[in-house]
């Protein structure tokens, strides 16, 4: 509930300073977590919270992806002001270092050996940088790391 009385401020204030491009943007993650809170038929717990906003900000990354492909400048400029905006509810981000240390940490824990246990070692990582890491980081990590071994 915390992060919907957040971005309920933020909308209030976003509105006051006439900051239409941070309104629309926090209006778009208000509503997200409004629908997973329907959807869910309950008040979301932070992880439900960090979920939501983990899935705004991935969606934003591969938009950001297809402009910069398609050479659309003017949507690059704005998915990257809005990715700025969602981060801010996002809990800090892992370094690649850190994601490393915890995906070398889980490898020895589940005694992993071989590029055979990229399943098992993914299972046990994600939970531990839920919402901290991309997918993409750590699925790169895990890779490196096995590959290492």
């Amino acid at each position: 509930m915390a992060l919907l009385k957040q971005l309920s401020a933020d909308m209030i204030t976003a509105m006051k300073n006439r900051d239409k491009e941070t309104l629309a943007v926090v209006r778009m993650l208000k509503a997200a977590v409004q629908n997973a809170q329907i959807e869910a038929g309950h008040g979301l717990t932070p992880d439900e919270e960090v979920a939501v906003m983990s899935r705004e900000y991935k969606q934003r990354k591969e938009s950001l992806t297809e402009f910069e492909k398609a050479g659309c400048q003017d949507l690059v400029d704005k998915t990257n002001a809005e990715l700025k905006i969602v981060a801010k509810y996002m809990p800090k981000q892992l370094s690649e270092d850190d994601v490393l240390k915890i995906v070398n940490d889980t490898i020895a824990q589940v005694g992993a050996t071989s590029m055979k246990d990229f399943g098992k070692v993914m299972g046990a990582v994600m939970p531990k940088v839920k919402g901290q890491a991309d997918g993409k980081v750590v699925n790169q990590a895990v890779k490196k790391a096995l590959s290492n071994k």
